[in-house]
């Protein structure tokens, strides 16, 4: 298993766990998300999208926030991260 499949594995259960997350760890996960979208938005040479951009600031806001979000937005802001990096995975498998 690749380190991005592991890392989409490891969002995914996070979201069905969170309630046994503490916001440090949800912030972690979603400052991993922001690190690894980035990166993977660099190698697939979509860097400029102006909707990656938005991607990125949306999970950086919400890493930062995360004690004001509740379980529901924790939920979907994980799954949000898993589905964007599964999407470059996608991406980055074709152009090789």
């Amino acid at each position: 298993m690749s380190q991005t499949t592991a890392f989409i594995s490891e969002l995914i259960r996070a979201a069905n766990e969170v309630e046994k997350l503490t916001p440090f760890e949800v912030s972690r996960l979603l400052d991993r998300s922001v690190d690894t979208i980035r990166e993977m938005h660099e190698q697939a040479g979509v860097g400029g999208n102006r909707r990656a951009k938005d991607v990125v600031i949306d999970l950086g806001i919400a890493s930062a926030r995360v004690r004001d979000l509740s379980t529901e937005d924790i939920r979907d802001t994980l799954i949000d991260a898993a589905d964007v990096i599964r999407a470059l995975r996608i991406i980055l498998a074709e152009r090789e």
